[in-house]
């Protein structure tokens, strides 16, 4: 019976309608009888899945708004007053089925995104191409994507070349070029070209299954204020049967009594930050940015102080061998093999920077004959083919006790000043050689500080591991108020505490990897990682899906935008509420004016929420 209800709502709100319209004809017609029997019948049809609602709510100890409206109807069919309990069941459930036909748009980002995961892949089996179901795909299977197929996993291209529509996964319009070599993420489109992959990772582990996980769980998750108006509506049904009792105690009118229960109801205000919530976090979705939940946008909206890290989030994170300069006996191919070699263990992107430029100069790297440590914030120990070797910055050099020349440190300052940062390389305890790698400042990263500053961000700071050279090029270029340099990871994480300490809300903005600890011990932490790593999906309360700096800036926005309009629906329903109120009171307010006002608040607060689909933040130029 439930599920019958249930299942047929729509069905019973459009037969109540057809009930109430043949009442006020037989009404027109001077049909008394037939009259009643419509309405009555109108209002017990209508008040099923009402009254199950509330039914379900009082086995969970809980007071809804649904045990309101049965109360007054059956107060209003004991007074007769049949067109009021027909009315009021009627627009009670037509507001219900307006509220989530909207709620369902504000949702339309995740459904799109759901729409868009791949069914099916084409796999090299025994040397045939085989269309299986994604869910069959397996690691290390061998995956080909012709023009307009969609990406069904994670995984490395081997083979072609092709442009990719990556906007599902980063929210960027722009295609992409992929050819051998490079990662390709599941969900994304192939535009023009032919790809052969193999599978990296498949099912629930690619980065879209675990996305539309995020944003699931996200929108399913819950405001402070969206908490506080759950306890509040706990107290409050109770509260205003108390009040009508009173009302009628005091008065001795049923028909006022019951009028005061209906428009007391807080629908307005119990919807009202939930649809914010979802509407603002699919716009997010829909951009490349992931927020994670109510709270999140709460405290993101707070942020007074943004702390970044420099190398692959103010800068491009795609730096280039640009100089490579010998102090030793050993020729220059061969000195990068041996480091190529050692920082095989390292994930620094500047250790994989080195790494990749000697796989473009042709040179073989073996990682098994590589044994050693990685120096957090320093760099690298390594015993590479008997060598025992140092490679990192300036006070590894010293604390390893490696010399480093006056000629050597000449050329390593220059480097620096030129925005470069210096790799010495110290083999068997003397220097060897100096690597010059350079970043580029990414060209939004002006746009985007602006932008933040202009929302309300009074104070941006700069924590790098780098030299103090590059990161007060990097500060000065960009009018960060404040840079540290030479900062180890726990370094960051022991200012970022202290900022706290002194009453900062702090969001900090990190690649997701090496600044994981500093990105957990913020008040908001911000992932920038295009494909979104594991780690940068796990530890950050925001990951900005393309790696652009503009997307920060929109998220920053649209916390606040989706804050404030919480606020605005929280108001405006308090308001509704007070005006019905002492309209009841007063005598200008009846029983169907009542429930219609109400349901009207209802749908205006959706309509506020929704705005916030197509919110579009203002970027300064």
């Amino acid at each position: 019976m439930i599920v019958y209800v249930n299942k047929h709502k729509n069905h019973i709100t459009a037969i109540s309608a057809i009930l109430i319209a043949l009442g006020y004809i037989a009404s027109f017609l001077g049909n008394g009888e037939v009259k009643t029997i419509a309405l009555i019948t109108a209002t017990i049809i209508a008040s099923l899945p009402i009254a199950i609602k509330a039914y379900q709510a009082l086995r969970m100890k809980a007071f809804s708004i649904e045990l309101l409206v049965i109360i007054a109807v059956i107060g209003a069919l004991f007074i007769g007053e049949y067109v009021e309990s027909a009315v009021v069941t009627f627009l009670f459930l037509m507001g219900a089925f307006l509220e989530a036909r909207t709620l369902a748009k504000t949702r339309s980002s995740l459904k799109e995104l759901i729409e868009m995961a791949p069914q099916e892949a084409t796999v090299i089996q025994e040397g045939k191409q085989v269309t299986v179901p994604i869910e069959d795909v397996v690691e290390g299977d061998r995956v080909i994507i012709r023009s307009g197929g969609k990406i069904p996993v994670d995984g490395e291209v081997v083979t072609g070349n092709a442009t990719l529509n990556e906007a599902a996964i980063t929210g960027e319009s722009r295609p992409a070029s992929k050819s051998a070599g490079e990662k390709v993420f599941s969900g994304t489109i192939l535009d023009n070209g032919y790809i052969e992959m193999v599978a990296e990772k498949v099912g629930d582990d690619t980065t879209f299954a675990r996305m539309i996980e995020l944003v699931e769980e996200a929108q399913e998750s819950k405001s402070k204020t969206e908490k506080f108006l759950d306890r509040f509506a706990t107290v409050y049904t109770p509260a205003i049967v108390i009040l009508s009792i009173l009302v009628f105690a005091i008065t001795r009118n049923l028909h006022l009594a019951i009028t005061f229960l209906v428009v007391a109801c807080p629908g307005a205000l119990v919807i009202g930050a939930p649809v914010s919530t979802v509407a603002g976090i699919g716009n997010g979705a829909k951009n490349g940015v992931l927020i994670k939940g109510g709270e999140i946008i709460d405290q993101f909206s707070k942020v007074n102080t943004l702390v970044f890290d420099k190398t692959g989030t103010l800068t491009k994170g795609k730096p280039e061998v640009t100089d490579f300069r010998t102090f030793g006996n050993y020729e220059q191919r061969e000195l990068l093999r041996l480091v190529a070699q050692g920082e095989l263990i390292s994930e620094h992107p500047l250790g994989q920077i080195i790494v990749k430029e000697a796989k473009t100069k042709g040179i073989a790297l073996n990682q098994d004959h590589v044994e050693g440590e990685v120096i957090k914030g320093n760099g690298i120990r390594a015993k590479v083919e008997n060598h025992s070797l140092v490679i990192g910055n300036r006070k590894l050099m010293q604390t390893a006790g490696i010399t480093i020349s006056t000629t050597a440190s000449s050329y390593a300052v220059e480097r620096e000043e030129l925005g470069s940062t210096a790799i010495f390389a110290a083999i068997d305890g003397d220097l060897a050689g100096i690597i010059s790698i350079t970043d580029q400042i990414r060209e939004a990263a002006p746009q985007a500080i602006a932008a933040l500053r202009e929302n309300g961000i009074d104070q941006i700071i700069m924590l790098t591991g780098d030299n103090k050279r590059t990161a007060k090029l990097v500060a000065t270029q960009l009018g960060i108020d404040e840079y540290h340099a030479e900062f180890l990871p726990e370094n960051k994480v022991e200012f970022i505490t202290e900022l706290k300490r002194q009453g900062r809300v702090v969001a900090m903005a990190g690649d997701g990897i090496n600044d994981a600890p500093a990105i957990a011990t913020a008040d908001i932490g911000l992932a920038m990682g295009e494909g979104g790593t594991d780690v940068s999906m796990e530890t950050a309360d925001v990951v900005l899906m393309a790696d652009k700096l503009l997307q920060l800036s929109h998220a920053y926005a649209l916390a606040k935008a989706t804050s404030r309009n919480m606020k605005q629906n929280t108001y405006f329903a308090v308001a509704i509420v007070f005006v019905l109120l002492f309209g009841v009171l007063m005598g200008s307010v009846q029983l169907a004016s009542g429930m219609f006002i109400h349901e009207a608040s209802v749908l205006l607060v959706i309509v506020n929420a929704m705005r916030l689909v197509s919110f579009k933040s203002k970027q300064k130029g």
